[in-house]
């Protein structure tokens, strides 16, 4: 199959196949498309709907979202994890209102330079919003171009990457390459998927030479797979009698940077110094039931605690500490975990579980 009728067999499908009701597909801007890009970085779709819409509603124009608090952008993101993503959207948003007058660059180059947008989301970008010819190489996309070619190696290796790009650069149609870099994304999230691809129902099948040789989910070699290694932490939620947690925000780099959490400490006993920084008179205690959360490098098995505050300073002294109010709650990121937990606390305070 050459490139061209590669592309129209793709573009074929789109017409009749394609998805075309995406929130981010209706009114398309360079800041819709890059937004959801980055969301749909490591996520699925059925999971950023929701949270795109009520990006969207909240923060409507890259002014916006340069104009707005960091607390509110990760407010917005809870949930969707990888939070660098998001720290990221907030620095390129004032970017682009600082350095491009709230324009994206119609220049696929200079919009990779720019923080969380890689050389495939600048594509994407380029393409879908500006019309402009860029392939693209997500992970979707690169599952399709590998079983197509029968691409050997694994995809994360700068020699195989350098060769799908040869190969997206050779297949990318002069035009209407909006649609073609929509299909292609798809094509690898509805038919080509990772472990059932339904070759029956796909445009390349006569072409693709993993189908004809039989071998689907034998390409792309997955990432060679390394055991997790366990980490544990105890965390404190402690209960002023005003039904409020005392968090702290983390640094703004690296584990769930700039997001406000639970003190994590390594027992009980370090509880008293804890207490004592803050001038907290601690009451009773009661350990909840665990939670392990799965990052991409390890797991974190948690060990949380309903503490009573008897008796709290009125005020806590650091800028990084505050009482989080169970009934009101403000509106700040919260790492998944600790959301989860505070909810657990508030049904605990809420059904009379502590005096």
């Amino acid at each position: 199959m050459s490139p061209e009728q590669f592309g129209e067999a793709v573009l074929d499908w789109f017409d009749r196949h394609g998805r075309k009701d995406l929130p981010w597909q209706q009114g398309i801007t360079p800041y819709r498309v890059w937004v959801s890009e980055i969301m749909l970085q490591q996520t699925q779709v059925s999971t950023v709907l929701g949270y795109f819409d009520r990006f969207m509603e909240a923060l409507p124009s890259v002014e916006a979202l340069a104009a707005a608090g960091e607390d509110e952008v990760l407010h917005l993101w809870t949930g969707l994890g990888y939070y660098s993503r998001a720290r990221n959207l907030h620095q390129t948003a004032k970017r682009v209102v600082a350095e491009h007058g709230g324009v994206f660059p119609a220049d696929v180059d200079q919009l990779a330079e720019l923080p969380g947008i890689g050389r495939s989301t600048a594509g994407a970008i380029a393409s879908i919003s500006m019309g402009l010819r860029a392939p693209i190489l997500d992970g979707n996309v690169k599952r399709v171009l590998a079983r197509y070619v029968a691409q050997d190696g694994y995809p994360g290796e700068p020699k195989v990457v350098r060769q799908l790009w040869e190969v997206a650069e050779r297949f990318t149609p002069q035009q209407r390459v909006n649609h073609y870099t929509q299909a292609m994304m798809d094509l690898g999230a509805t038919l080509c998927t990772r472990s059932k691809p339904s070759c029956l129902l796909c445009p390349l099948k006569n072409g693709c030479r993993a189908h004809l040789l039989g071998r689907e989910t034998a390409f792309p070699l997955p990432k060679p797979r390394k055991a997790l290694p366990q980490k544990r932490t105890l965390m404190p939620l402690l209960a002023s009698r005003e039904g409020a947690i005392l968090l702290y925000r983390r640094p703004p780099s690296g584990l769930w940077g700039g997001l406000w959490s639970l003190p994590e400490l390594d027992g009980l006993t370090a509880l008293d110094t804890l207490a004592e920084r803050h001038a907290l008179q601690l009451g009773e205690r009661r350990e909840l039931p665990g939670l392990t959360h799965t990052f991409s490098h390890f797991q974190l098995a948690i060990e949380p605690w309903l503490i009573e505050v008897k008796s709290a300073a009125s005020a806590v002294a650091e800028a990084d500490w505050l009482w989080y109010n169970l009934a009101t709650p403000p509106r700040v990121g919260l790492a998944a975990p600790v959301k989860k937990l505070l909810k657990r606390a508030s049904a605990e305070l809420n059904a009379g579980e502590m005096p």
